[in-house]
């Protein structure tokens, strides 16, 4: 029997972190060291106060049952309750607030409520590739919007062909952004909800790491913004904030009517999130200041660190004021997955080529913060022992 693909499988690349998993592992096979950085997969440890919660919670017999697909009521409304405490936005737990199965799952499933065939999907280029994939799954057609330098990583919303403006359905932003690092100002913001409006385009802004910031520089939510309720929802992510990526637990939150649109689809595809896991994020929130504190200055040390690495090598980059990446210009005579791979096989050192996060990621490579400033150490050391 011969098995045939979709179309639609047959339009995607090879997923960026699964190759990039691919190729460490066939350079280790050579009996060769590696030391990744080429993940947004944090090295610390989950706090125990999160895991003597799910502890508790997981010997509790009423919580092996299906959840409910909504998330738990408590759950939600301890999203509220930290949405007024983090930016003075107030949600209502019953209709304005939905728990997801990880923020990648929520954002692959979410063109599926409201993208029909051949209609447009605004979608950042570099960006994540999920904002493109889910778009594919949904037979949308991805239009891809430039984030450059001269910009300053943001989109050009007048450069958006009114054609494309008229067919197009939902807008894609992230802000901290992945993977340049940059963040967006109250200013841009407030064009992208006029810009909105003006189009009837739902925004979809991935917040993943809003709560990973530098310098007392708190990033602001989309939903802050006067009018954002009325055409956007918002992603979160418990599993950069607090260490909890292989637990798979976010949530979404904004407009109702798009909430619930996402809730249908979810209703359809999954049975929600098993409870323990969901007492879990609530000990999270709970404990919100004291371990983002905690993470926020290990990260931050590893960014002062590896810039003042970097300003000795004398490469650019974006010094990020939020995320823990770095998004490096590539050296001349190197274009980035030729500057990836030199960094494998002559130093076992994985780092992202900016290409596989679009077009005009393509000049940059990126490297994430995620192991330990004695491991940053020798991966420049190693670095500089790069002949180019």
């Amino acid at each position: 029997m011969k098995i045939e693909y979709s179309k639609k499988i047959k339009q995607l690349p090879p997923y960026l972190f699964a190759e990039i998993d691919r190729l460490k592992e066939e350079y280790k096979s050579k009996g060769n060291e590696v030391i990744s950085v080429g993940i947004g997969d944090p090295d610390l440890p989950t706090p125990d106060v999160i895991i003597d919660a799910l502890n508790s919670a997981a010997r509790d017999s009423r919580n092996h049952q299906y959840p409910s697909y909504d998330g738990l009521l408590v759950f939600r409304q301890k999203i509220s309750d930290w949405f007024i405490k983090r930016y003075n936005v107030t949600l209502s737990p019953q209709d304005e607030i939905l728990s997801l199965i990880g923020s990648k799952e929520g954002i692959g499933h979410f063109p599926f409520a409201f993208v029909d065939r051949d209609d447009h999907v605004l979608v950042p280029d570099p960006g994540y590739p999920v904002y493109r994939s889910g778009t594919i799954f949904a037979e949308g057609i991805p239009y891809y919007m430039p984030l450059l330098k001269e910009n300053n990583f943001l989109p050009d919303l007048s450069a958006i062909p009114n054609d494309v403006k008229k067919s197009a359905k939902l807008m894609f932003l992230n802000y901290p952004n992945n993977p340049t690092s940059a963040v967006a100002d109250e200013s841009f913001f407030k064009s992208v909800v006029e810009f909105a409006k003006e189009n009837n385009i739902i925004v979809a802004h991935d917040a993943a790491y809003n709560e990973l910031y530098f310098d007392d520089n708190k990033p602001l939510s989309f939903l802050q913004i006067e009018g954002a309720m009325d055409i956007a929802v918002e992603f979160h992510s418990l599993s950069k904030t607090f260490n909890m990526t292989g637990w798979r637990i976010g949530f979404a939150a904004g407009n109702k009517d798009i909430i619930k649109g996402l809730g249908r689809i979810k209703s359809n595809l999954d049975s929600g999130i098993f409870q323990a896991v969901q007492y879990a994020a609530i000990a999270a929130l709970e404990n919100y200041e004291q371990l983002n504190r905690t993470n926020r200055e290990i990260f931050q040390k590893r960014r002062d660190y590896a810039c003042k690495r970097l300003d000795k090598l004398g490469w650019k980059y974006l010094k990020p004021q939020a995320t823990f990446y770095l998004w490096i210009e590539t050296i001349k005579g190197y274009d980035s997955k030729k500057m990836a791979t030199k960094f494998l096989q002559d130093e076992g050192i994985v780092v992202t080529p900016g290409v596989g996060f679009g077009q005009a990621g393509e000049g940059y490579i990126r490297m994430a913060l995620t192991v330990d400033v004695k491991i940053l150490e020798k991966v420049f050391n190693k670095i500089e022992n790069i002949k180019w």
